[in-house]
């Protein structure tokens, strides 16, 4: 048997069936990877959303091996100084002053946020978060819950309770969901797994507002659109920057591919507790929440050299360029062919909506040297690494060409 037919093979014997796979890929170095038959893919699907510097980028490669050689995990019952380090950088990025706590993806950083909101409307009997139809918050219990999509609820009912799903830029139907048991309001910046859709600046601006007047938290979900993908560190930024949340999630790109996940807590607000009056970042306090492998020093080295390399390379001005390049040309394909209903989103998360189902053009693409991926039934998204060329672009358009122009 070939390389390929041994690794399906494993899988087929030992590994459960919770994912539809295709390709079988052994070695990727930046924008490129190689399946087992030693084919070369231009891969615009980056993981989903994860490699943001690409494949086997040297400064991964290198805080890898170096934090490795000192220490890869400890207790959190002790302090290490990359996870301080990174704490402090990303309370930086976020624009105010607060506090992160750690874990491991993007389905705990939202569990981390869940429990938050709880913990701040507990006194008062408050548990409900409203989300967004459309919206992908990950696939715990809660995550499902969370989620705007019936289909992921499928076989796992009865839902958790405590969420309550609305229109997606619909502040009026915001406003008319929040009842006396509601604690919090969650929106993704721009909805990843549904289709790239992003929020109007009017919505996450009137969110902020209502929030205020009603004394609710206001979480963003930047798993997906965070981490400099949109041209700013986190989406909102990209988007309506004066209406900056209470409390964010964040992974995928945030470890350029290592795992790691984490939260983002609001310093200023304050919340009463029986213990006096606190900041909301210092709610969850010991024996509330914890994370066993959440910020180990090999995953916050990893991440701060990340977070580095995309500031020193200038990355997210990089991408908003790559983007402007992408657009163009997908502009021009819309044109040569009326399948393409709609290009949208920001930076390098972008989302090309076809008036039929994408599954077979992503087939097409991947059989062409093209990795892309769907986001909901008719689009499939351009989520590349931050790092592409302008050759890259232009490659992975030339090629979108082909298919469509076989299709």
């Amino acid at each position: 048997m070939s390389q390929t037919a041994d690794i399906i093979s494993l899988f087929e014997h030992f590994v459960m069936p919770t994912y539809g796979r295709s390709l079988t890929i052994v070695r990727g170095k930046g924008s490129k990877c190689w399946d087992a038959d030693g084919k070369e893919y231009l891969d615009f699907g980056g993981g989903v959303a994860v490699n943001i510097l690409g494949h086997s980028h040297p400064a991964i490669v290198r805080a890898l091996k170096q934090q490795a050689a000192t220490l890869i995990h400890c207790s959190n019952l002790y302090y290490t100084e990359p996870q301080a380090l990174l704490a402090k950088k990303l309370v930086e990025l976020a624009g105010a002053d607060g506090k992160c706590f750690f874990c491991n993806s993007g389905a705990e950083a939202n569990e981390a946020l869940y429990k938050l909101a709880r913990k701040f409307g507990h006194d008062e009997g408050r548990f409900e978060i409203i989300t967004m139809e459309g919206s992908f918050h990950g696939r715990t219990l809660a995550g499902i819950a969370a989620t705007g999509q019936e289909k992921v609820k499928k076989g796992f009912e009865p839902m958790m309770p405590g969420f309550k799903h609305v229109q997606f830029n619909n502040l009026d139907a915001v406003r008319a969901a929040v009842g006396p048991q509601t604690a919090a309001i969650l929106v993704e910046p721009v909805q990843g797994e549904s289709g790239i859709r992003p929020a109007t600046p009017e919505f996450l601006r009137g969110l902020r507002q209502l929030c205020d007047e009603r004394n609710l938290l206001l979480m963003f979900d930047e798993v997906q659109c965070g981490n400099g993908r949109t041209g700013k560190f986190f989406g909102f930024q990209s988007i309506a920057p004066d209406a900056a949340p209470d409390a964010l999630s964040m992974a995928k790109g945030i470890g350029g591919g290592f795992p790691i996940g984490a939260i983002w807590t609001r310093a200023v607000r304050k919340v009463k507790t029986a213990d006096g009056e606190k900041p909301l970042c210092d709610i969850l306090g010991p024996g509330t929440h914890a994370s066993t492998f959440g910020g180990t020093p090999l995953a916050c080295a990893v991440a701060l050299a990340v977070i580095r390399t995309v500031e020193e390379k200038n990355l997210m001005a990089k991408a908003v360029a790559r983007s402007k390049r992408l657009k163009r040309g997908l502009k021009a394909l819309r044109a040569k062919f009326p399948c393409i209903k709609e290009v949208r989103g920001l930076g390098l998360m972008l989302g090309i909506e076809l008036d039929r189902e994408v599954k077979d053009v992503v087939a097409q693409c991947a059989a062409a040297g093209l990795l892309v991926i769907p986001a909901g039934t008719h689009t499939f998204r351009f989520v590349p690494p931050l790092t592409i060329s302008n050759a890259d672009a232009d490659a992975a358009l030339a090629i979108l060409e082909k298919v469509l122009g076989q299709s």
